[in-house]
């Protein structure tokens, strides 16, 4: 297990750092309800006082209730200054705007929520001549499980290095709220989603296998093909030369 006690100093470091070489003071990151965005938000606000969460809802139920109820218990517990920009019927204009053109598979579906979160959040740390923090997390890079141009987006990471083991870790060691640790990690992008279910594994088969590199057939197969599918994603975009 990391010490983290040294893993909170060294990552208020970083950040600090990293803001005084970008000439600004202030961050921008979204809150989702989520451990990875309520690690990244608890952070970013030991570190820097003008740090803003934006909660970004987009028609999902989950999005309305229990995330944004935890969302708000994050805030409110570390003291970080919230705002919420409902992006229900941006995501439906799109759609609507699209559909003439062709129907939208499931799956380009999904990730116009992540899309339009990422615009939402440069626009206001545009504004306010912040920098917007990343919230993923080094199992879901692996396996690719994130929006390329969308969560995937961001000026820095805080915890990109952090298995959800260890984000998990590092959120009971911080005192986040219970609900934070205990709810199944759903991206909320549609009813009923599930991170695991969504995957078919569990955090803990990723985290075995990129940390011992163990783990069940069945498992590894699944893990090794989600990583070599989603190479594309963790590579700068090709370009000619």
């Amino acid at each position: 297990m990391r010490d983290y006690n040294v893993e909170l100093k060294n990552r208020i470091e970083f950040i600090q750092n990293l803001l005084k070489a970008s000439g600004t003071n202030a961050i921008v990151y979204g809150n989702s309800g989520g451990k990875d965005s309520a690690l990244v938000g608890i952070l970013c606000k030991k570190a820097c006082d003008n740090t803003l969460g934006v909660m970004m809802p987009c028609q999902s139920k989950r999005n309305f209730g229990e995330d944004m109820q935890d969302g708000e218990a994050v805030a409110k517990q570390f003291g970080i200054e919230t705002v919420t920009v409902d992006l229900s019927s941006v995501k439906t204009a799109v759609c609507d705007n699209v559909n003439p053109v062709c129907t939208i598979s499931d799956q380009a579906l999904a990730n116009i929520a992540p899309r339009l979160r990422m615009t939402t959040l440069y626009a206001i740390a545009q504004t306010r001549s912040a920098l917007v923090a990343g919230t993923g997390n080094r199992s879901e890079a692996y396996m690719g499980y994130f929006t390329k141009w969308g969560d995937g987006a961001y000026d820095f990471n805080p915890i990109a290095d952090l298995t959800v083991t260890e984000i998990y870790e590092f959120l009971k060691f911080l005192n986040a709220p219970e609900n934070i640790i205990k709810k199944a990690p759903s991206a909320g992008l549609f009813e009923g989603q599930t991170d695991e279910s969504e995957m078919g594994v569990t955090y803990k088969a990723i985290d075995d296998y990129i940390l011992h590199g163990t783990g069940s057939e069945h498992d590894i197969k699944i893990i090794e093909s989600a990583h070599k599918r989603s190479e594309h994603k963790r590579v700068p975009s090709v370009q000619y030369k």
